[in-house]
């Protein structure tokens, strides 16, 4: 299961080879100073946490959603596993605007 580790100043969010694989995507990493916030949510496949459409990715909906979200403005990674919680990470700079994580 993907988790987010802290290293020289940076946020990797460490998947393993399989979710390299399933999301079409390496390690995303980010600066720490880049980060605005971080939230929980215990519905992550609802509108309010889900934005635009996956590509590129894995998708099965209410089981896993491993890549990128698309959507005018940006883009988010994903790495969700069933209907548990998830935590959020959102960014001022860099290559995403979130992280949604399973924990």
């Amino acid at each position: 299961m993907a988790e987010v580790i802290e290293k020289n100043g940076e946020l990797i969010l460490q998947l393993s080879w399989r979710e390299k694989i399933f999301a079409l995507h390496g390690n995303p990493r980010a600066k720490v100073s880049d980060l605005i916030s971080t939230a929980e949510s215990d519905t992550p496949w609802t509108k309010e946490v889900l934005r635009g459409v996956r590509a590129p990715g894995t998708g099965i909906p209410y089981v896993v959603l491993l890549g990128t979200m698309r959507f005018k403005g940006g883009k988010d990674f994903t790495a969700i596993y069933k209907r548990g919680p998830v935590r959020i990470y959102e960014f001022g700079a860099g290559e995403f605007k979130r992280w949604i994580v399973s924990i």
